[in-house]
């Protein structure tokens, strides 16, 4: 078992527990240092340090995951102990949350055109008021029958290449990081093998501010978190990681408590902040 996890999600944008149902998750898992980071959206960050203040031996960093765009792919952005009640930053936040529904009624759309229809009605209730996410629309079509778990929903109709799939208006990376430095954040970059010739972009997403990326993630084998860790060392990247956990149910999820960097990490990342935990002195 692990003590940290640096990246979590909740109803606030596409988990399927609400902020005090999975800090009780993580309490009863002994983790010491989580980060929640919910798409777009720091709306449960309030909930989630309020039922931490019950756990004595479980540390929140505030957190948010932005995704961006580069041709041809996406590029998400961590940001941690991020100033989340900045208006200004809460104003884009807003923005973009309008521009993930209208992109997911855009998707809900084309799947109708293919035969799969969803009711956009589920499609915001399964949302519960959170941010709105492809992940939203897929369960909805896992419950009319039409895929059995979420990740086919991606794979066969609203993945990036699929048929369904609709855009939406995105920062770039450098555009990432800035808006998370810029409320003292530290700028983390996510799954990194989820993008194609990272090595080759990282030189200029630390020019912009860039601290970390992911090293110790999901469900990522061995062999390809020591390749993580020697691209991080070469390139004084502090190694980050976590579950990715939505608590979707499906077969091979990561889950809490069993992926995620040292304890000396949060550590680093705590001194970086200038922010203090009795939990890891």
């Amino acid at each position: 078992m692990v003590q940290v996890d640096l990246h979590l999600h909740t109803t606030r944008s596409d988990g399927r527990l609400s902020p005090t149902e999975l800090i009780g998750l993580l309490a009863d898992r002994d983790l010491r240092v989580v980060a929640i980071t919910d798409h777009d959206s720091t709306e449960g960050l309030a909930e989630a340090l309020e039922a931490a203040d019950k756990c004595s031996q479980l540390d929140i960093i505030p957190g948010i995951e932005l995704s961006t765009d580069i041709p041809g792919n996406e590029i998400h952005i961590l940001g941690y102990f991020i100033d989340y009640s900045d208006i200004g930053f809460q104003k884009i936040l807003g923005e973009f949350r309008d521009g993930r529904v209208e992109r997911a009624r855009e998707m809900v759309g084309k799947l109708a055109v293919l035969g799969v229809p969803v009711d956009w009605d589920r499609v915001l209730e399964l949302a519960d008021g959170g941010s709105v996410g492809r992940p939203h629309i897929a369960q909805s079509m896992v419950e009319k029958g039409y895929i059995r778990y979420p990740q086919e929903a991606f794979a066969k109709y609203i993945g990036r290449n699929g048929p369904a799939y609709a855009e939406r208006s995105k920062l770039t990376p450098a555009e990432a990081i800035g808006l998370i430095t810029g409320i003292g954040g530290l700028p983390v970059l996510a799954h990194p093998r989820e993008v194609d010739n990272v090595e080759s972009m990282l030189p200029d997403l630390k020019a912009a501010g860039l601290i970390g990326m992911e090293v110790y993630y999901g469900t990522y084998p061995s062999s390809h978190v020591e390749a993580l860790e020697a691209i991080a060392s070469r390139e004084g990247l502090i190694p980050c990681g976590g579950s990715d956990y939505h608590a979707l149910g499906t077969p091979d999820e990561a889950q809490p408590g069993f992926v995620g960097p040292p304890l000396e990490i949060a550590q680093t990342l705590y001194a970086m902040a200038g922010k203090q935990s009795e939990l890891i002195m």
